[in-house]
């Protein structure tokens, strides 16, 4: 059988795309696993006691902390979109930086959000700063 280039590219990434198929939903699996039971499925959050990630100005405004409030949890009150909120939440201490990453980008580019994709060097950076 004759070589034949113009196969070469397709085959070259269909075998690519089955290296990253792995962590493709990652983000989107760690947030049924870690987050929707709390702020719902399509980030609606929970009436006046927990608080919604759908649209919510909380993820703009504190960007720059939303790796460590992932890490760590958080016990004081919040206000997301002139709301404030009460709740404990809880930390996920044993993700990894790079699952922390695909939470975030999940989340940040969901439900009406549009954040900027975060790289596993940005998010780890955050996290070395966490108090």
């Amino acid at each position: 059988m004759p070589f034949r280039p113009q196969f070469l590219l397709p085959a070259l990434l269909l075998l690519l795309s089955g290296c990253f198929s792995n962590n493709r939903h990652q983000g989107e699996k760690l947030y049924a696993q870690h987050c929707a039971s709390c702020h719902g499925d399509q980030g609606q959050g929970l009436a006046r006691l927990i608080p919604p990630l759908a649209g919510a100005d909380y993820l703009v405004d504190h960007r720059d902390e939303l790796a460590c409030l992932l890490r760590n949890g958080q016990n004081e009150v919040i206000v997301v979109n002139g709301v404030g909120y009460h709740n404990i939440m809880p930390g996920n201490k044993g993700l990894s930086p790079a699952q922390l990453t695909n939470l975030l980008n999940y989340i940040e580019s969901h439900w009406g959000n549009e954040g900027a994709p975060r790289t596993i060097s940005d998010v780890q950076a955050q996290i070395d700063k966490c108090h």
